[in-house]
């Protein structure tokens, strides 16, 4: 019986996700913003009265979560599990039958960098994993990884502290990058490194889409604390 129901879980969330418009609205959320019904109407080429509709199933299946503010609701990915979920979706999805779509300028950026939920993908995010990985920051294994001692104090100088007692969030762990087809970090970890790239003006959000433009600032600043160099050069600027 227990298997009985999870199978019936599972295909209910499976026909969740399994519709154009929906899945549109779950791929405009996974830069971890929240946003309202009319914006998410937009991202899914549908009228707001449809937007609606998708919403709440969304929101019944537990893939949303929604919060009100003012008259305004807002809508976000409900966990990072979901994110995880969808992003390993895109790995699958890409790898599947090839159909012809005109490679626009967008695509490229998506490829080069990009948020997944609250953390960094595509080549910078990558970029970021190799670094810390082969300088024996983070040590990884399988879907899990370890932030060594020296991982600590390198972090601490650049101004990330990840204590946070009985935070329930793994520290470390890895999300398949359907980009690159390579694990980039996602956990506290992940989030951490982003919000600090964001906050410290060394990336930004490009409009209407979860790609990010590497600043100026940015270029030289992961050029110091992560070597990455070949990578901007080929694209992230």
């Amino acid at each position: 019986m227990t298997t009985l129901v999870s199978g019936i879980v599972l295909a209910e969330i499976a026909a969740s996700i399994g519709d154009v418009s929906r899945a549109n609205i779950l791929s405009a959320l996974m830069d971890g913003r929240a946003l309202t019904a009319s914006e998410l109407a937009w991202h899914a080429n549908v009228s707001a009265q449809t937007a609606s509709g998708h919403l709440a199933k969304l929101v019944e299946t537990s893939l949303l979560a929604v919060e009100k503010q003012g008259r305004h609701r807002y809508y976000r990915l409900a966990s990072p599990e979901v994110a995880h979920a969808i992003e390993a979706l895109m790995a699958v999805a890409s790898a599947g039958p090839k159909r012809y779509r005109p490679v626009g300028p967008k695509d490229t950026a998506l490829r080069n960098a990009r948020t997944c939920y609250d953390h960094l993908a595509g080549r910078l995010g990558i970029a970021v994993t190799d670094a810390l990985t082969s300088r024996n920051y983070v040590v990884l294994s399988d879907s899990a990884g370890a932030v060594t001692e020296a991982g600590h104090r390198f972090l601490c100088d650049m101004g990330i502290d990840l204590a946070e007692p009985g935070h329930k969030r793994a520290l470390c762990r890895t999300c398949l990058d359907w980009s690159e087809r390579r694990p980039h970090l996602a956990g506290r970890l992940g989030a951490a490194l982003c919000t600090h790239m964001f906050e410290r003006g060394w990336i930004e959000r490009i409009k209407d889409t979860r790609a990010l433009k590497v600043t100026a600032l940015g270029k030289n600043e992961l050029k110091e604390f992560f070597g990455i160099e070949e990578q901007i050069d080929a694209g992230l600027r």
